[in-house]
């Protein structure tokens, strides 16, 4: 061991390593990642293509980070993976990097614990303190907030944006859009309520928890009018409440997919 490199790491011409970077047995470094300091690769990781490592994050034994996105229009165009502080990124996680459909970039902020084959596909955007449990898997152009929880072998559709704060149950198919503070489940994913755990352990009063479960019900329990009515009726009834506009917010700007839905009663 020299420099904390193992002397069977592969360590490409080109790489940038940082102070205090570990580097396990049998792991490969390609010549455009950059490592920040103190980034530890336990063993047998892959770090590839123009991958940006921030410092503090850890990656464990099989992880592939940064090879090709698994799109068939990829052509080889230079695209990166930037992926920020203090990550925690398990065994046989996967991330690609960006396409020329989604701006050449992937990207992922800080904090963020990527459980055992997890996966993040080409292009997605990902938030700080978000935690992708077992085998949870994001297609291509994701978009998920801060503090979000994806449960174990959850799947996300491409181009869905999943809200701040947001809980994903396990096993559950996303097809459409998660409003910020949503609670998801099922085979194909409905919207079942707040994610009131997160709100209570993220510090929201009781106050605010009230006013967003009013506000939820008034958007996605009250049929007698279109969505964009009833959120704009919120709107108006909440307009000086912070958290209920990020809910608001959130659906006025929706692009391409629909808002998920609660499931109807009965």
């Amino acid at each position: 061991m020299t420099k904390n490199i193992h002397p069977t790491a592969v360590i490409e011409d080109g790489a940038a390593l940082g102070a205090d970077v570990k580097i396990g047995p049998y792991c490969v470094v390609g010549a455009n990642v950059k490592l920040g300091d103190g980034v530890d690769l336990k063993s047998h990781a892959v770090i590839a293509g123009y991958t940006t490592i921030g410092e503090g994050t850890v990656v464990y034994p099989f992880a592939s980070l940064g090879h090709a996105p698994q799109d068939l229009k990829f052509a080889g165009e230079k695209s990166e993976l930037i992926i920020g502080k203090r990550n925690t990124i398990r065994e046989h996680v996967t991330m690609n990097p960006g396409t020329a459909g989604g701006g050449l970039k992937t990207a992922i902020g800080d904090n963020c614990l990527f459980m055992t084959a997890s996966h993040v596909a080409h292009d997605c955007v990902i938030g700080n303190n978000v935690i992708m449990a077992n085998n949870a898997t994001l297609a291509g152009h994701v978009h998920v907030g801060d503090y979000c929880v994806l449960g174990g072998l959850s799947a996300v559709h491409q181009f869905v944006r999943i809200g701040a704060h947001a809980m994903i149950g396990g096993m559950s198919g996303v097809e459409n859009d998660v409003i910020p503070f949503g609670l998801v489940k099922g085979e194909r994913a409905h919207l079942a309520g707040l994610n009131y755990v997160g709100l209570e352990r993220r510090g929201f009063s009781k106050d605010q928890i009230r006013a967003l479960l009013k506000a939820f019900k008034s958007i996605f329990e009250d049929a007698s009018d279109t969505l964009a009515e009833r959120t704009e009726k919120a709107a108006d009834t909440f307009s000086g409440d912070e958290p209920v506009m990020r809910i608001i917010d959130f659906i006025r700007a929706r692009e391409g997919r629909s808002i998920l839905q609660a499931k109807p009663a009965g």
